[in-house]
């Protein structure tokens, strides 16, 4: 048996704890870049920090303009903020796109070149400048994993720069930082927590040598992964609708934030499959947010697997607090399946990809581009050739439940 765990170097998780992020900063280094955007910039939680940092580093620079999904315009800003105050560890405050900006702008500002020379796994020479990740969304789970997703203009779908050495160094994650957060990015940052969390569960297990912890990022499911994935589904299940209805209910969003970082360190690992690989070039095409895509498409995935799955389906059922206990195993399965359902409902994710302005003329060829991310679709438990993947979009166009 081989197991590996990853993760930064502290994992500090709690109410208040944000209070901590300049000393963190100062002790790593002299001169910081800020990476965030506008509107979190705005807000008096995440301008508090920046003052505060001011207060103890002497050197900040803060560069405000991240725009989602990372476009390479974006790395080439941010690099040249970076170079410009010679920048020796970098602050990233804001959700997913935020952090992967930074962890890609860590890379290029120790190894020079472009983002494209790092496309792939395990693709990163070596360390990087020091990274301190503060999210202040729950769900990407970026704080903590080897990954930095991009848009490449000259590519039809996002794509990855994977390695174990952009998990950042220090992850403090403060839920009083997410009492902000509008209900529709609580809704899409969540359920893709949720499906970090059943992806991993539900994950492939692959044999490996013992080279390949350092060769590969994502190896499958394990023991450790399993544990992490399921304290996470459990909290995310109770909690998510909560969150969305009401952003001031502190325990719902200490759950959630609670629940993302589980499910970070799972994927971190176990890697995600099929719906985060079908999300990439639907995603580019769309426009359309992450965890909305990744959302829609998750029940879909999990019945085309139910097969392969479908004891570990029974077991999310009762994770999530659903009342299995006198059902057989496909009972629950469908029980399961159907409480997936009612939840990307209740919170406002479209049934179909044709309701996100997806055409049924593309999906055989989002099917081939999904094929052809590795990386993910190794890790998916059913079938994964090009007719399999697009038996799975036509059921997800169609809302095809059966």
């Amino acid at each position: 048996m081989l197991e590996t765990v990853r993760g930064p170097r502290q994992l500090i998780v709690g109410e208040g704890v944000a209070q901590n992020i300049p000393r963190v900063v100062a002790e790593n280094g002299s001169r910081v870049l800020v990476v965030t955007d506008r509107t979190l910039l705005g807000q008096p939680g995440v301008a508090g920090i920046v003052a505060a940092v001011r207060e103890q580093v002497g050197v900040v620079e803060v560069f405000s303009d991240a725009t989602p999904d990372v476009p390479l315009a974006d790395v080439d800003r941010a690099v040249a903020a970076a170079a410009a105050v010679d920048a020796d560890v970098i602050l990233a405050v804001g959700g997913g796109t935020v952090i992967d900006l930074a962890k890609i702008v860590g890379v290029i500002r120790c190894h020079g070149g472009t983002p494209r020379d790092f496309y792939g796994e395990s693709r990163v020479p070596g360390p990087t400048i020091p990274l301190v990740a503060v999210p202040t969304t729950s769900g990407t789970g970026s704080e903590l994993t080897p990954v930095s997703v991009l848009t490449d203009p000259d590519r039809e779908l996002k794509v990855g720069v994977s390695s174990v050495h952009i998990v950042p160094d220090f992850a403090i994650v403060d839920p009083e930082l997410t009492y902000s957060c509008p209900a529709t990015v609580t809704a899409h940052s969540g359920i893709d927590a949720f499906c970090h969390a059943v992806e991993s569960y539900t994950a492939r297990p692959r044999p490996h040598g013992p080279r390949d912890p350092v060769e590969q990022v994502f190896l499958g499911r394990n023991q450790v992964t399993d544990h992490y994935a399921l304290l996470a589904a459990e909290r995310i299940a109770r909690s998510l609708r909560r969150a969305v209805r009401d952003g001031g209910d502190t325990d719902a969003r200490a759950d959630m934030s609670y629940g993302s970082v589980l499910a970070g360190l799972a994927f971190s690992h176990a890697g995600n499959a099929a719906p985060h690989a079908l999300q990439y070039p639907i995603g580019a095409a769309t426009h359309t947010p992450h965890g909305l895509g990744v959302g829609l498409l998750l029940p879909y995935a999990l019945r085309a697997a139910r097969d392969a799955v479908g004891d570990r389906l029974a077991t999310l059922a009762g994770v999530c607090g659903l009342d299995v206990a006198d059902a057989s195993p496909a009972e629950a399965v469908e029980v399961f399946l159907d409480w997936l359902d009612g939840l990307l409902a209740d919170i406002g994710i479209p049934p179909t990809l044709a309701d996100i302005g997806v055409a049924r003329a593309d999906l055989p060829r989002f099917a081939e581009l999904a094929a052809g991310v590795t990386r993910l679709i190794q890790n998916h438990p059913g079938p994964t050739d090009t007719t399999s993947l697009t038996a799975i979009l036509e059921a997800a166009w169609a809302g095809d439940r059966t």
